[in-house]
C-alpha cells in the first residue's frame, strides 16, 4: 500500500496542483464574436504577454520567466514576421491580470497572449471584449472558452477522443470510467463518456472513487463487479500518478481484474515522472503524448538557449507566438481575427499540430503510448496534419 500523497509525489503534486487551478471557476463569460483589430502585417504587430509575475509566489516568477522565455524563442524562430513582444505582470490574481490587460490594449497590443489561471483569463477577455482584441490564455478550463476567449492548454476532450479512437480502432469498445469525485475527475468523466459517444463504443458503466487512500480502496470491488457484470474490456481512469494510479493499478489486479483482462487507458500521462514507469500495474497501459519528436526538438532549443528546462506549460507561450507569426505571415490586415485563428489547418507548435476551435477551445494532434519493460513507446505516432489518425 501506499499514501496517496507521500513526500515522494509532493513535488509532482505541486505542478498538478497548479494545473488544476487552471480550472478555477469564473464568474462571467464573454459573448462576441471574437472579431479582431486591423493590423498593419509589415509592421512590427503588438503582442502582448500577459505572465504571473509579481505576487510573492516563487513558484509563479519561474513559470512567468519560462513563458517569457519560449515566446522570445519563438520570435526568433519566425521569418520574415516581426513581433513587438510586450510582457505585463498579472501579480497571478484577476483584478491585476484585468489592469495589465487594459493598459497593453491602450499601449496598442492587437492580441492578448495569456494568461495562466482561468480566473484571470476570463477577466482579461472581458475586460478587451469591448476593444475587440482575443485572448489566447495558458488555460485548459474549456468553461471559460468561448467569444474573444481561447484555450491553449491541453484538454480532457482532446484526450479522451485520441484514445477513444485507438481503443475502438484496435477492438476495444466496451469501456468502463473510473474517476475521481473531485472536480478534475468529474470533467475527466464527462469528457471520456463524451468520446465513447461521439466514437460509437459503449459505455460500460462508471465507477467513482474518492481522492483518498481509502477511497480508491473502498471502490475496487465495485470496479471489479462493475467490469465483470458489463464485459468491459477497457478501463479509462481519470488517476494521474500523483494520486490514485499506483494504488489503482496495484489493487485492481490483485483483486483479478489486470490489464490482461481489460485494456488499462489513461487520461493523464503515465510517463511523468519516470518512477512511474516502475509500476507493474501500468506496464502496456495506454496513454496520449505530444510528438516526442518535436517536444524533445523543443526542450533541447530552449535548454541550450537557457540554460534551463522549460516549466511544463512553457511551451504554451511558444505556441501561440507561432500561431500568431504564421497568421501574420499571409499579409491580411484581419490576420488576428476569430476566423483566421480558427483556419481548420492549424498551426505547427512545440509537440506538433494544434488548431484553435471555434468554441474557443483547441485541439492537438497526439500520439498514443504506452509502457513496455518500463519505456515509453509510441504505438500510433501523432499525426502530421488534420484529418489524419484520431482527428
Amino acid at each position: 500500500m501506499f499514501a496517496v500523497l507521500t513526500p515522494a509525489r509532493k513535488v509532482l503534486w505541486r505542478l498538478v496542483a497548479l494545473l488544476s487551478i487552471l480550472w478555477l471557476a469564473a464568474c462571467q463569460t464573454v459573448t462576441t464574436g471574437g472579431g479582431g483589430p486591423r493590423i498593419n502585417p509589415d509592421d512590427a504587430v503588438p503582442v502582448a504577454l500577459l505572465v504571473p509575475r509579481g505576487g510573492g509566489n516563487p513558484g509563479d516568477d519561474v513559470l512567468a520567466q519560462s513563458l517569457e522565455n519560449a515566446a522570445r524563442l519563438a520570435i526568433a524562430d519566425l521569418d520574415g514576421v516581426a513581433i513587438d513582444l510586450r510582457v505585463y505582470a498579472t501579480g497571478g490574481n484577476a483584478a491585476q491580470a484585468q489592469q495589465s490587460a487594459k493598459q497593453a490594449v491602450s499601449d496598442g497590443a492587437k492580441i492578448i497572449l495569456g494568461p495562466v489561471y482561468a480566473e484571470s483569463a476570463n477577466a482579461v477577455a472581458v475586460a478587451v471584449a469591448p476593444r475587440n482584441v482575443n485572448v489566447l490564455s495558458f488555460s485548459n478550463n474549456t468553461t471559460i472558452a468561448g467569444g474573444n476567449l481561447w484555450v491553449l492548454g491541453p484538454t480532457f476532450q482532446n484526450t479522451a477522443d485520441r484514445l477513444v479512437n485507438y481503443a475502438t480502432a484496435q477492438g476495444k469498445s466496451r469501456i468502463l470510467v473510473v474517476h475521481s469525485s473531485d472536480v478534475a475527475g468529474q470533467l475527466g468523466n464527462q469528457a471520456i463518456q463524451q468520446a465513447i459517444s461521439t466514437a460509437g463504443a459503449t459505455l460500460a458503466g462508471t465507477v467513482s472513487h474518492e481522492f483518498s487512500q481509502q477511497g480508491v480502496v473502498n471502490a475496487v470491488p465495485q470496479i471489479v463487479s462493475t467490469a465483470r457484470g458489463n464485459a468491459a474490456d477497457a478501463i479509462f481512469m481519470t488517476a494521474n500518478s500523483a494520486g490514485a494510479l499506483p494504488l489503482l493499478s496495484q489493487m485492481l489486479p490483485e483483486a483479478g481484474l489486470g490489464p490482461d483482462v481489460a485494456q488499462y487507458i489513461g487520461l493523464s500521462r503515465w510517463d511523468i515522472p519516470a518512477q512511474t514507469l516502475d509500476l507493474p500495474g501500468v506496464q502496456n497501459g495506454w496513454f496520449a503524448v505530444p510528438d516526442p519528436q518535436k517536444s524533445a526538438a523543443f526542450r533541447s532549443r530552449y535548454e541550450a538557449a537557457n540554460g534551463s528546462a522549460p516549466h511544463p506549460i512553457g511551451s504554451l507561450a511558444y505556441d501561440g507566438i507561432a500561431a500568431i507569426g504564421a497568421l501574420v505571415k499571409n499579409g491580411q490586415s484581419n490576420a488576428l481575427s476569430g476566423a483566421a485563428l480558427t483556419q481548420s489547418a492549424g498551426f505547427q507548435g512545440t509537440g506538433g499540430i494544434f488548431r484553435l476551435l471555434p468554441n474557443g477551445t483547441n485541439q492537438r494532434g497526439l500520439a498514443v503510448a504506452t509502457i513496455r519493460n518500463r519505456q515509453v513507446v509510441v504505438i500510433d505516432p501523432a499525426p502530421r496534419a488534420f484529418g489524419g489518425a484520431g482527428l
